[in-house]
């Protein structure tokens, strides 16, 4: 097919997403509410001591509040659920990457695990050095089919 140019080499360090938003375990889920609903993105780091330890996504956020939470409905016990805390809910097998890993690599990881992102870390530390979402693959993709380019 002319005009299609993908690379087999190219890693995810051309398009993972460098700012990490994060969260510590103790954090209450009416944090993490705060921080969904001021930013654009869909998936938190969980770290302690700077290094990664889990991942909350929005959608685990929204399986553990309460939906009546600012209706006219809301009860005391609705608004409890926002006391929860983040290690009580977050995804602790943490699937990850490094800078280094091939696109291909993060497709397969992310398909075999049934997951949305890669947080990518700091082989030695566990230190955040991104996150690559379902997104900025499919993205990535795109740039990488479009026969203008």
């Amino acid at each position: 097919m002319d005009g299609i140019t993908i690379d087999p080499n190219a890693t995810i360090e051309g398009i993972l997403t460098p700012t990490v938003v994060s969260v510590r375990m103790d954090d209450s889920l009416e944090t993490v509410r705060a921080l969904f609903k001021s930013h654009t993105f869909h998936h938190l780091l969980v770290v302690e001591n700077g290094k990664a330890v889990g991942v909350l996504s929005e959608r685990d956020l929204l399986k553990h509040v309460s939906p009546f939470i600012d209706q006219m409905s809301e009860r005391k016990q609705d608004s409890w659920t926002l006391q929860k805390r983040v290690h009580q809910i977050m995804q602790r097998d943490l699937v990850w990457a490094t800078p280094d890993t091939s696109v291909h690599d993060a497709c397969l990881m992310m398909a075999a695990n049934r997951i949305s992102c890669l947080p990518v870390l700091d082989e030695r530390t566990s230190k955040p050095q991104g996150i690559v979402t379902a997104r900025d693959i499919l993205r990535w993709l795109a740039d990488q089919l479009d026969p203008v380019a």
